[in-house]
């Protein structure tokens, strides 16, 4: 289903069932639109609110949730069963894989945020001032972002850096750097990193 104050580029593929421009709670028709840039592939059961602005050849799995107030960049993938809440600000070149939570964070350009990776936006929820209080996560580019790893709100991960699986992220990260564990703590610089089957000289590079 596709509402009439939806824009949609040419070479874009809608999969049934599937709902895009759905009006958030308060709103008109008149007030919200949806942009989604040329070659976009929408997979079933995907729900686009009214009111994003998505660039070319972006990608949903099934099941994906996007609500109203995103800005998402080209060659962005949205996995299966994520949500994306309000106010998320996504560069280019994001792969956000299966199962992730995001609402008011900022991702530049090339991060990779791996499945079932939970962004918070409440130190102590429930807080009615949430919105007022540390804000979203920051993601600077080149960041990866382990399997199952939990970003507190606030936090800014750094350019070049990895956050291993099942971290729980309490405090920045400083760029360039490894950091594992719950709270996570760095271990090591990108550049102590080897690709230990040998196919890369090193598993990350600029």
């Amino acid at each position: 289903m596709k509402y009439s104050n939806v824009i949609i580029g040419r070479g874009s593929k809608l999969e049934d069932p599937c709902i895009i421009g759905k009006l958030p709670r308060g709103k008109n028709k008149s007030q919200v639109k949806t942009i989604i840039g040329k070659n976009a592939t929408i997979r079933p059961f995907t729900t686009i609110y009214a009111g994003n602005k998505i660039g070319d050849n972006f990608q949903t799995g099934q099941g994906a949730s996007i609500r109203e107030n995103n800005v998402i960049g080209n060659n962005v993938s949205v996995g299966t069963n994520s949500v994306l809440e309000f106010d998320n600000k996504i560069g280019n070149n994001v792969r956000i894989h299966t199962g992730c939570f995001l609402e008011m964070v900022t991702i530049e350009d090339n991060v990779f945020v791996g499945p079932n990776v939970v962004f918070t936006d409440d130190p102590h929820p429930p807080c009615p001032k949430y919105k007022k209080c540390l804000g979203g996560a920051v993601v600077k580019k080149f960041a990866r972002i382990g399997a199952n790893a939990t970003i507190l709100p606030g936090v800014i991960i750094g350019e070049n850096s990895l956050v291993g699986a099942g971290s729980v992220v309490t405090k920045d990260v400083p760029a360039n750097s490894v950091v594992v564990g719950n709270p996570a703590k760095k271990i090591k610089s990108i550049k102590q990193l080897n690709c230990f089957k040998g196919f890369f000289r090193k598993p990350y590079f600029l």
